[in-house]
């Protein structure tokens, strides 16, 4: 399983929208590195932008193997929790709301 994801901030990111911008969404990924390359060939022509323009698709994007991803390049954030303030720790920033313990869903469920 390959991910497409944002270089700087390493959210996963979704397919296109009709708009032609690439959302991050966590439940995207490819079975393959050529069906992974071909999306983000589908997200380039999407944007409409000139190659030479820094904000290019491919600039701003990479492909990664997902457990290299989420063992080596994912960033992790610091989260505190919704029913006890004082409780902090450090989460992927790819993980859904409604999983986190700092939000309301997770303690309603």
């Amino acid at each position: 399983m390959y991910y497409i994801y944002e270089l700087s901030s390493t959210y996963i990111i979704g397919k296109p929208d009709r708009n032609g911008v690439a959302r991050p969404d966590h439940r995207q990924s490819y079975k393959t590195m050529a069906a992974a390359k071909a999306g983000l060939t589908r997200i380039c022509k999407a944007e409409s932008l000139l190659p030479t323009d820094p904000n290019y698709a491919l600039y701003r994007y990479g492909i990664a193997e997902a457990s290299y991803f989420h063992s080596m390049i994912e960033m992790q954030v610091e989260k505190t929790s919704y029913m006890d303030k004082t409780k902090k720790w450090m989460e992927p920033v790819n993980t859904p709301y409604y999983c986190s313990p700092s939000s309301e869903t997770y303690w309603s469920m």
